[in-house]
């Protein structure tokens, strides 16, 4: 990852729909980005991500989900699938992007930048499994990465933080 990458602001990545968004649509954001699944353990994370869109989204903060095959085949579904289903079964209104790899030789250069950013336990950069999610500031940077486990509602102080300092 080239050392010249200094924020999310310089990426792009599909919609759901397919059409390209530039992540410096989302300036001055709070940001969570998470690699989603539908058959996952973790899939009733959904309800807490959703719950944290409305709650903060009026104040600046947007939940991005990245859906992710890559571990135990749990999104095996094509757009229209995963769009519908996250609608249908957990009311998603947050931004959905088209499924992606965050690990290996195909991981989309968003997650080969925040995994370098801030790596996992031991300081390994892989993902190691869905719901994975990081915490960014309004400016772009890196934060936090939480760990599959960590429930949305864990984040809430954090994201308050971010939230309450204008200059974070």
């Amino acid at each position: 990852m080239s050392n010249d990458i200094r924020n999310v602001y310089q990426f792009e990545a599909n919609a759901l729909t397919g059409a390209p968004v530039s992540l410096s649509d989302y300036r001055g954001k709070v940001l969570l980005i998470v690699n989603t699944a539908s058959e996952c353990g973790f899939t009733p994370q959904y309800t807490g991500l959703q719950t944290l869109h409305d709650v903060y989204g009026e104040r600046g903060f947007e939940v991005l989900g990245f859906p992710c095959n890559q571990f135990g085949k749990q999104e095996p579904g094509d757009a229209a699938q995963i769009g519908a289903f996250c609608e249908s079964r957990f009311q998603v209104t947050f931004p959905l992007f088209a499924k992606i790899d965050v690990n290996g030789a195909d991981a989309h250069p968003l997650y080969r930048w925040l995994t370098a950013e801030k790596p996992g336990v031991l300081g390994t950069q892989a993902i190691k499994w869905n719901f994975t999610k990081f915490l960014l500031r309004r400016d772009g940077t890196v934060f936090k990465r939480y760990a599959p486990t960590t429930k949305p509602d864990e984040i809430r102080a954090d994201i308050e933080t971010l939230l309450a300092d204008p200059g974070a």
